[in-house]
């Protein structure tokens, strides 16, 4: 399996209605520094609706600028959709709505 795989596969395991940071991410790769990669393999993500990104957003809960799939309104529509709720309109309630971990993919 791929980096990137791996990072789709760990993506997924993020539930409906919650987030995780790039480094928590690049965490279940085990690998923390990956971040910036886990960032770029959801930017060219082949499977969107399949792999959602949208639940990926920056550790201070900012969602992000450079939301591939219609920018940073559209990533933050998508979460209000799930229930994920905001503390303003770009950032999501860390302390509410952040995974605690995700599993290992290696």
């Amino acid at each position: 399996m791929t980096t990137f795989e791996k990072v789709y596969e760990a993506v997924k395991q993020i539930p409906e209605g919650s987030v995780a940071s790039y480094g928590q991410v690049a965490e279940a790769l085990g690998n923390r520094r990956l971040s910036r990669v886990v960032g770029y393999a959801l930017h060219v993500n082949p499977y969107p609706g399949v792999v959602p990104c949208h639940r990926v957003v920056m550790k201070d809960g900012s969602v992000c600028r450079g939301f591939a799939f219609g920018g940073a309104g559209r990533q933050a529509e998508l979460l209000r959709a799930e229930g994920v709720t905001f503390l303003d309109e770009t950032h999501v309630d860390m302390a509410r709505c952040r995974v605690r971990a995700l599993p290992l993919v290696l």
